[in-house]
C-alpha cells in the first residue's frame, strides 16, 4: 500500500535538467503518480508565470507553492489557499536601499512581474524563465497591486556584499533565501519575502486544504530553502547535487538532477504495484 498521498517537488536544481526541459524519465514517473491518484505539487521560488511551462508539460492541476512559500494557489492564480504580501512601507524602503547600494531588485505580485529598466537580469527572466517584465518606476506600481516577492539577483563580489548588507538591514522585517539554478551557476537569486514565510508555512496551508497529514507527504529538493519541508514530511529526499547541509537533514539522498533523481526517488518509495 502506498504510504504517500502527496509529492512536493522543487523545480530548479531538482526537476529541470535545462531551462524548461524535463527528462523523459521524470515525466514518466510523475505521469504514473497521476495515474495512480497521487497528488503532485510544485514548490518553488518561481513566480506562477515562470512555472507555467513546467505545469503544462506535466499536465498537473491542483495547488502549487510559489514565491518560496508566499503564495499557494492553482495554476491560474485565482484560488489562493495562502498568500502573504510585503507591507507597502517595507517595499518602499527596500527599493530605496537597492537604489542606494547599486543592487538590481525586481518585484512580483501574484500575477505580475515588474522591473525598473532592462538589464542582464531581465534578460535572464526573459530567456530562461520565459517571463516578460512590465517596466515601471517602482514608486508608481498600479493601485491595489500588492508585492508578494522581491528578488535580488547578484553575481559580482560587490553585489553579493550589498545583498548581505540588505539582509542585515531588513533582518527583522523580511525573510531572504538563496536559490540557484545550474544554468547560471555564478548567479545568486535571493528571494525577498515577508518575515515568517517559508516553504514550510506554505506546505502547512497546502496539506490542511488537501487534508493530507505531513507523514503522508514526500518532498524532493536541493536548496537551503527546501530544508524546512524536507525535515517536516514523512519522506524528505535531497538531490545528489544538494549541499551537504541539505543532504544531512534528508531521510534519503537520490541521484543528481542530471541523472533523474526525482524519478529514482519516486520509484524507490512509491513503486508501481505488482
Amino acid at each position: 500500500m502506498n504510504p504517500y498521498k502527496l509529492v512536493v517537488i522543487d523545480i530548479d536544481g531538482t526537476l529541470l535538467i535545462r531551462a524548461d526541459e524535463i527528462s523523459i524519465e521524470n515525466k514518466a514517473a510523475l505521469a504514473e503518480l497521476k495515474k495512480r491518484g497521487v497528488a503532485v505539487s510544485l514548490c518553488s521560488g518561481r513566480a506562477i508565470q515562470a512555472a507555467r511551462s513546467v505545469i503544462n508539460q506535466l499536465d498537473i492541476d491542483g495547488y502549487h507553492i510559489f514565491f518560496d512559500g508566499a503564495l499557494v494557489t492553482d495554476p491560474a492564480g485565482r484560488d489562493h489557499v495562502y498568500i502573504k504580501t510585503i507591507e507597502d512601507g517595507i517595499v518602499r524602503r527596500a527599493v530605496q536601499f537597492a537604489h542606494e547600494n547599486g543592487l538590481i531588485m525586481d518585484l512580483f505580485t501574484a500575477t505580475g512581474y515588474y522591473a525598473e529598466r532592462e538589464s542582464w537580469v531581465t534578460d535572464i527572466r526573459r530567456d530562461y524563465f520565459k517571463i516578460i517584465p512590465t517596466l515601471i518606476d517602482f514608486s508608481r506600481l498600479p493601485a491595489g497591486e500588492k508585492v508578494v516577492k522581491g528578488t535580488l539577483v547578484v553575481r559580482s563580489a560587490a553585489e553579493k556584499a550589498g545583498a548581505d548588507k540588505f539582509r542585515q538591514t531588513f533582518a527583522k522585517e523580511l525573510h531572504l533565501s538563496l536559490t540557484k539554478t545550474p544554468a547560471y551557476a555564478d548567479v545568486d537569486f535571493i528571494n525577498v519575502i515577508a518575515a515568517g514565510v517559508s516553504k514550510r508555512t506554505a506546505l502547512d496551508a497546502l496539506t490542511k486544504r488537501m487534508n493530507v497529514p505531513l507523514e503522508q507527504v514526500m518532498a524532493i529538493g536541493d536548496g537551503p530553502n527546501d530544508v524546512p519541508i524536507l525535515s517536516a514530511v514523512g519522506m524528505g529526499v535531497a538531490m545528489g547535487n544538494a549541499s551537504p547541509d541539505v543532504k544531512a537533514i534528508a531521510r534519503y539522498v537520490t541521484e543528481d538532477v542530471d541523472h533523474n533523481g526525482v524519478a529514482e526517488a519516486i520509484r524507490k518509495f512509491i513503486p508501481e504495484p505488482g
